[in-house]
């Protein structure tokens, strides 16, 4: 790894978008474990609490399953949601069914979830001029980083990379100038 957890502005919560439904529901529960210690290392190293995986793009009837793992006082988890209008309307529907009223506020908490914090970076795995539909909520207040790799190359190394990037941005919280 390139960089300290000191050398970054506070990093909370990360989150990955890379590959297909297909590719995600491909890999065996080995290859699961080994890319969630993998990236949660890196994720722990800089201080994040979560770690959050999502499929760039597939057909959400034939999702898999989701995995998680605590690595260091890092919480990674993948969740096989690609569409993030669908998580928006089960987060809504999930907070409909508690009786909570649907705020802003509600909404975010429950979309984050297990995460307690909006993404502070989002990775997203393949070129720069598209964004996955998965990304409804996110891309409010995160920083971007595009990493033009595919997700089975998807290693530390290019976790650390974006991680660097985002050490060296000025953040605007949504804001452009």
């Amino acid at each position: 790894m390139t960089i300290a957890a000191a050398d970054t502005a506070p990093l909370r919560h990360i989150i990955v978008v890379g590959g297909a439904q297909a590719q995600w529901t491909a890999m065996s529960e080995q290859q699961w474990t080994d890319r969630l210690d993998e990236l949660g290392k890196v994720a722990d190293h800089v201080g994040a609490h979560w770690l959050t995986l999502r499929p760039y793009s597939g057909d959400d009837s034939a999702r898999g399953d989701t995995h998680s793992a605590d690595i260091g006082s890092c919480h990674v988890t993948a969740q096989p949601v690609a569409d993030g209008r669908l998580r928006v309307a089960e987060a809504a529907a999930t907070l409909q069914r508690a009786g909570t009223p649907i705020t802003e506020a509600a909404l975010a908490e429950q979309l984050n979830l297990p995460a307690l914090a909006d993404p502070d970076l989002v990775v997203v795995l393949g070129p720069g001029h598209r964004l996955p539909a998965s990304l409804v909520w996110e891309l409010a207040y995160a920083e971007l980083v595009f990493i033009d790799t595919d997700w089975q190359h998807l290693g530390a190394a290019h976790l650390d990379e974006a991680i660097t990037s985002y050490a060296h941005r000025h953040r605007r919280f949504g804001g452009i100038d």
